[in-house]
């Protein structure tokens, strides 16, 4: 006969009984969907990761490919735009193909089929900058780096769909993505040079007058010297690209020949020949709040007379490469107490320089100038703008 815990022992047994057999069931069922749902995750990670990197290679192909881009533009550029095409598209795959992307170690660009150039221009009715396709010369290129094609994803079909990790087990294969960037050159409105940076910019401090400069576009003006883009040596002969006489001129105020003192108040040889030499520094532009800018309004700049021979060694030893240099429309004051107005600023280089003897002259062309240090703005192109550095383009 049972004592009177056994049978409530008994009880509790029949009302609950062993359960172990479900609770494995229940167990192997969420260990299965944990593993299925960290499958996926990682499979979403890869194609985060894969599209991170395609955009990365994008933009590091645009930019390169933008540098070259440099060349086609200007007055008198050194290459027509379908040269320059060349050599972006070329710059571009070489830059690309150094680029990792998913489970392929070179990124592949079809540039017939994923690139294509054109203008950024700032709009002022709309209040941005507007992209026009398939328009010379250009300053603008998009690069569009694919994982989209059917196939196989061996080195000759890298732009292939990216294999997934463990998707394939409900089906899934493989993903498509891609990577777009835009890369431009922007007008120029000044140049500035930020702080600690031990950047300068190359602005010779010598003005020349709005009139010389707008014949010289019309077509008027000598060509007696030839520039070669590929050594950058000067030379006696034509080039089809029309020169003036910067310096020393009559500007029309006794004692200037068209210098003008750029961030300090010391008319010295010295510092102009720094200048042309070197370029302004942080400390000549901190004297005008760190930047020359004209998309404000014109600059006033104080002359600096009587200063011809002493800069010829200076100016002898940038023949040939551009440089920026101020264009003035309006002059008041004599000697040490002129004024220039300057409204632009345009690119040039120097080609031949005389300083001794009756026929004093610095001879310059227009050139094409982008730098670093110059400012992007808002503003129209024109045959005569200078430019930024490539930027990413929204």
């Amino acid at each position: 006969m049972k004592t009177l815990f056994e049978a409530a022992r008994d009880l509790r047994r029949r009302k609950h009984p062993k359960r172990a057999g479900a609770v494995l069931v229940l167990a192997a069922a969420m260990l299965i969907m944990i593993l299925a749902m960290t499958a996926f995750a990682i499979d979403l990670g890869y194609m985060a990761l894969t599209k991170a990197q395609l955009r990365s290679a994008s933009d590091a192909a645009a930019l390169a490919a933008a540098i070259e881009l440099t060349d086609g533009l200007g007055i008198a550029p050194s290459k027509s735009p379908s040269q320059a095409v060349t050599s972006a598209n070329s710059a571009a795959q070489t830059v690309a193909a150094l680029q990792r992307n998913g489970n392929v170690a070179s990124t592949l660009l079809n540039t017939q089929r994923d690139t294509r150039y054109g203008q950024l221009q700032w709009n002022d009715g709309a209040n941005k900058w507007v992209k026009t396709w398939n328009i010379a010369p250009y300053n603008l290129i998009e690069v569009n780096l694919r994982r989209d094609q059917p196939g196989g994803n061996g080195p000759a079909t890298a732009d292939g769909r990216l294999p997934l990790l463990f998707a394939p087990a409900i089906g899934v294969q493989d993903a498509d993505l891609s990577g777009i960037s835009a890369s431009a050159l922007y007008p120029g409105v000044g140049i500035e040079i930020a702080p600690g940076r031990g950047l300068t910019a190359d602005v010779l401090p010598i003005t020349l007058d709005i009139e010389t400069w707008t014949d010289l576009l019309a077509g008027i003006g000598a060509d007696n010297y030839s520039y070669d883009p590929a050594t950058g040596a000067v030379t006696a002969g034509s080039d089809g690209v029309l020169e003036v006489s910067l310096y020393p001129t009559d500007t029309g105020s006794p004692g200037n020949r068209g210098t003008v003192n750029i961030g300090t108040t010391n008319n010295s040889t010295s510092n102009l020949q720094r200048q042309i030499e070197f370029g302004l520094n942080e400390s000549d532009l901190g004297l005008h709040g760190g930047s020359l800018r004209t998309d404000n309004g014109p600059l006033v700049l104080p002359g600096n007379p009587g200063i011809s021979a002493a800069i010829k060694s200076s100016l002898s030893t940038i023949i040939g490469k551009p440089r920026l240099i101020p264009i003035f429309t309006a002059l008041t004051g004599n000697g040490a107490n002129a004024k220039y107005t300057i409204p632009k600023f345009v690119g040039v280089r120097v080609m031949y320089l005389t300083l001794t003897g009756g026929n004093k002259m610095v001879v310059i062309q227009p050139a094409t100038y982008s730098a670093a240090t110059v400012i992007p703005g808002k503003t129209a192109i024109t045959s005569d703008t200078y430019w930024t550095k490539p930027r990413l383009a929204q």
